[in-house]
């Protein structure tokens, strides 16, 4: 029964760590209602989990991807509103 559990826990290990966590830094974020729109907008992304952004820093986004976007990528998907770009920081 032990092995089970360790297999379980292994592939849920697995899949966490398929999901790529990546900071981004996104221009034109002004206040709450803002960032309830890109995320909104990113998280329609059928390979983003979940999109995190902060007024503070300002415009600061986490991001959990199940696939490795490109920066293109992020900027097509907010390209679907105006006045919003993307940048990848460390």
């Amino acid at each position: 029964m032990k092995k089970n559990r360790t297999r379980a826990k292994n592939s849920t290990n697995i899949e966490i760590e398929k999901r790529m966590k990546k900071k981004f830094q996104i221009d034109g974020i002004s206040c709450g209602g803002c960032i309830t729109r890109v995320k909104k907008v990113l998280e329609a992304h059928e390979a983003i989990d979940e999109a995190k952004i902060f007024l503070s820093p300002k415009g600061v986004a986490k991001i959990n991807m199940n696939e490795n976007l490109s920066i293109n990528d992020l900027q097509k998907q907010l390209d679907q509103l105006d006045g919003y770009t993307i940048t990848e920081i460390d």
